[in-house]
């Protein structure tokens, strides 16, 4: 390493291919968790080197792949991205393994990334969840029974009214029609005129 500059040495081109097949044979015989596992073919990867460019982003995909095959949620968790965001620590840690003839720091630092790459995901998860939480509570009985009676159609104040049964304006607006319109359920056909004697309207 020179400054930023990783300068990786290459196995000799004609011993590339011998040790990409021991490589895979490894990765089909090996019994080590598929964590540990997958990490090891990382590193080994990066240091085999079999291509002259795209090294790094190929490494990445072998290990989603590996981990995807052993449990799909690693499918839909970004630990090639976070991984990506972390190019120069990632870079480092390779150096280190090959300094060291041990992949151990290699290893260390892509658990780390998996787990911060888990962790990431759950706060995700966990903030969409409140906001759909969020959403349902601000559906009211009276907003959802304004949406079950409506169809592909466009409809005026006094036909909702009707259907829902109803004979009292203001009320029928503050607490179905105002709402639903705010919660982005139902639209206006003139939105520019709210209060147009042509004004119906449709679900959103």
């Amino acid at each position: 390493m020179s400054g930023d500059l990783v300068v990786h040495m290459a196995p000799p081109a004609n011993q590339i291919n011998r040790l990409m097949v021991d490589l895979l044979n490894w990765l089909n015989d090996s019994e080590e968790h598929p964590l540990i596992k997958s990490s090891v073919f990382h590193y080994e990867f990066e240091f085999i080197h079999p291509f002259a460019d795209g090294n790094g982003r190929m490494g990445r995909l072998w290990q989603t792949l590996i981990l995807s095959r052993w449990n799909p949620i690693f499918a839909n968790i970004p630990v090639e991205s976070l991984i990506y965001q972390n190019q120069k620590a990632y870079y480092e840690a390779l150096q280190a393994s090959t300094d060291q003839v041990d992949s151990t720091p290699f290893i260390e630092f892509i658990l780390q990334m998996i787990l911060d790459a888990i962790l990431s995901s759950n706060e995700t998860a966990q903030a969409s969840d409140h906001a759909t939480a969020q959403a349902n509570v601000q559906v009211t009985d009276q907003v959802k029974s304004l949406i079950l009676i409506m169809e592909d159609g466009e409809y005026t104040l006094a036909e909702l009214m009707q259907f829902l049964g109803l004979s009292h304006r203001a009320t029928f607006q503050q607490n179905y029609l105002n709402p639903a319109i705010e919660t982005g359920l139902i639209q206006r056909t003139i939105p520019d005129k709210p209060k147009s004697p042509k004004q119906k309207y449709r679900l959103s």
